[in-house]
């Protein structure tokens, strides 16, 4: 197998931790939320159950060295083969991967109406985006098939020559484009105003949503409950600092998406916009602002949408990979084999995702009184990724040696950090995130 080098494994780990859910959904839920205190609470879910289960996956990976499946059955105590049956978690990525593709085919198209031409109102940009979404199906047929295409090409050069290379070279421009649209906001009047709402918490914005929501937001955007953090430890070397590389990754996901937030408000507020303009806020709501700024304004739309596209490949590969490790490794298939297969499944799904939002065919494919695209969405965050963690956790609370655990992480941290943790991840994220689910589903409201 091939392995990560160690800055290799954080890059690739944060690309696949960064991705739409810091640049798009964090500011504007920030926004829905009222800034300051959701950002606090936010930070809190990061460090005490984001890094936690981001800690648990890692440790599992890294001591098997193995697919999402085998690394069960080999962490367990028993080494019983029924723990296989945990490696479904990994399927979730796919169908996440599906209707992501077709976002990032959204966005990719807004990369080249930069160049031509941004909608100068509201209205105007609003109808633009309904007409994408539910009647242009051979314009989104393209792109989807155009992001599908870059993500089977990257992962068939393999883990070091394709995915972590992509990492290498992607990470540092999104860096760098944010950085670049960090600086401009600094010339911005509004950044000073941005900042105020980013970090003057008002806890009277804060209530059973927003804290639901913060919980979410953290627990997503780390890539957890899906066996990719899994999979990318296991090519990770055994004595890797695991605990600091998880940290680092950590630290730059939980940055990029505060820098996104303050750029973006200083956007927002610069033209007099709202904060909470919600998932319309990049499709709609900074286009028209993009509009108005003239060619300045077309440049930085250019530099947004590519640092969103930018972000959304390092994620998309990493979504894929868990599954081909799996097909690999069980089934003894070539990657190029593992690679079509999984590549098909995605590919397939995300042309039923966006059928379904189309005028056309939307009525037939609708499930339950969600189209497709809502439907795999629901699916996977709402209840596939949050049992992940809730098994991940539990497995490792109840049905792996203490003194594994204690042997690996001791190595990189001290005892009473490794207790705090093992508390954390036996008893208290477990019920946590249970709550979390109860909450999504409706049975607690």
């Amino acid at each position: 197998m091939n392995k990560f080098t160690r800055v290799g494994f954080i890059l690739t780990a944060a690309g696949s931790a960064v991705g739409l859910g810091n640049i798009w959904k964090f500011p504007y839920v920030t926004g829905e939320y009222g800034g300051g205190a959701f950002v606090i609470v936010y930070l809190l879910a990061i460090l005490f159950i984001g890094l936690v289960v981001f800690l648990a996956e890692a440790v599992i990976g890294q001591n098997a060295q193995a697919n999402v499946a085998t690394s069960f059955v080999q962490t367990s105590k028993s080494k019983n083969e029924k723990w296989k049956f945990a490696g479904i978690i990994i399927f979730s990525g796919l169908i996440i991967l599906s209707f992501y593709s077709v976002v990032l085919g959204w966005i990719l198209n807004y990369v080249f109406t930069s160049f031509s031409s941004l909608p100068s109102d509201a209205k105007t940009a609003g109808e633009a985006f309904e007409t994408l979404i539910s009647k242009d199906i051979a314009l989104q047929l393209f792109y989807h098939t155009l992001i599908a295409g870059s993500v089977i090409f990257i992962v068939l050069k393999g883990i070091k020559n394709g995915i972590e290379k992509v990492n290498l070279i992607l990470m540092p421009l999104l860096g760098l484009i944010l950085f670049g649209l960090l600086l401009y906001s600094f010339t911005l009047d509004s950044f000073s105003t941005a900042l105020k709402f980013m970090f003057t918490p008002d806890f009277s914005k804060i209530n059973e949503d927003a804290l639901l929501a913060a919980l979410g937001q953290a627990f997503f955007t780390l890539s957890l409950g899906v066996g990719t953090i899994m999979t990318y430890s296991a090519s990770l070397d055994k004595n890797a600092n695991f605990v600091k590389s998880s940290i680092m990754v950590a630290i730059i996901d939980t940055t990029i998406a505060i820098i996104a937030g303050l750029i973006i408000f200083s956007f927002l507020f610069e033209a007099g916009a709202k904060s909470a303009d919600g998932p319309g806020l990049v499709f709609i709501s900074l286009p028209v602002i993009f509009s108005g700024w003239g060619i300045l304004g077309q440049v930085i739309a250019i530099s947004f949408f590519l640092a969103l596209v930018f972000a959304g490949i390092t994620s998309a590969v990493s979504m894929i990979e868990p599954s081909l490790m799996y097909f690999v490794e069980r089934f003894n298939m070539t990657r190029k084999k593992a690679t079509i297969l999984c590549g098909g499944v995605f590919y397939g799904l995300g042309i039923i995702a966006l059928l379904s939002m189309s005028t056309k065919y939307g009525a037939d494919l609708t499930f339950f009184g969600k189209n497709a695209f809502d439907l795999m969405d629901f699916i996977t965050s709402s209840i596939m990724m949050p049992i992940a963690a809730i098994v991940t956790c539990l497995f490792l609370g109840y049905f792996v040696d203490k003194q594994l655990l204690e042997e690996k992480f001791l190595k990189h941290t001290s005892k009473n950090l490794f207790n705090i943790w093992y508390v954390l991840v036996k008893y208290i994220v477990p019920f946590v995130i249970l709550l979390l689910l109860l909450n999504k589903l409706g049975i607690l409201k």
